[in-house]
């Protein structure tokens, strides 16, 4: 009995270390075409700023010309943050309208990948789900939106906001965690993923300065106050 359990136990052995190495050698392809491309896509998008920027004074631009000024007078208040929320989520559509090109490869590159710990190919899709999202994000009414509100008294938050805003809370998704990517890299993927953490810095300094300026500018423009 003891010599076909130990039997057995080998056979088992010798079937699921195929299975591992699989599974091992899955996640490391995996890993390495994420990482490559993810540097990609950030480098792309670092590189296009400028013209991230240009859509967003395109469009603040538009604004002025539509309907300067037509929150004057608004409160600071509940109601207001619902329009100033939607005024944010017209700006990052604009920037994101100069990242369709990259984000499409991006998402190409890594749309098939599957790593053996489900949990980071759920990180993966959410990712790529929430890009998706921003690139289709529509640029609101904000004329419409700001009037509607501003002739009922600053009172009532039109519906189309309500609903916008909600739209953009619900966008979710971030890069894989280099910690999670860590066990399957090599010394090169280690390597592209501190540029990558670099890059990832430089945008978030870049959003931050220019979007808040960006944002305030927009805020001006249609009179509302924050």
């Amino acid at each position: 009995m003891l010599a076909r359990t130990l039997l057995v136990v080998s056979l088992m052995g010798f079937v699921s270390a195929p299975a591992a190495a699989g599974a091992a050698s899955r996640d490391i392809a995996a890993t390495h075409a994420y990482i490559r491309a993810n540097y990609a896509y950030l480098r792309a998008s670092k590189a296009r700023i400028a013209s991230a920027e240009a859509n967003v004074r395109r469009v603040i631009g538009q604004f002025a010309q539509q309907c300067p000024k037509v929150g004057a007078g608004s409160p600071q208040d509940e109601a207001a943050q619902r329009l100033t929320y939607e005024v944010a989520g017209a700006l990052w559509s604009a920037s994101y309208s100069a990242d369709v090109g990259p984000i499409h490869a991006f998402v190409r590159a890594i749309g098939h990948l599957q790593w053996s710990n489900r949990k980071l190919t759920q990180i993966a899709r959410r990712y790529i789900k929430s890009l998706g999202e921003f690139i289709t994000l529509p640029i609101p009414d904000l004329c419409g939106d700001v009037h509607t509100w501003a002739t009922s008294g600053f009172r009532t938050v039109p519906q189309s906001t309500i609903n916008f805003d909600r739209r953009v809370e619900e966008i979710e998704g971030h890069t894989i965690p280099p910690h999670r990517l860590a066990p399957f890299a090599n010394a090169a993927d280690r390597r592209t993923l501190s540029a990558t953490q670099r890059l990832e810095v430089d945008l978030q300094n870049a959003e931050t300065s220019l979007g808040f300026n960006d944002w305030n500018a927009l805020l001006e423009t249609l009179g509302l106050n924050q």
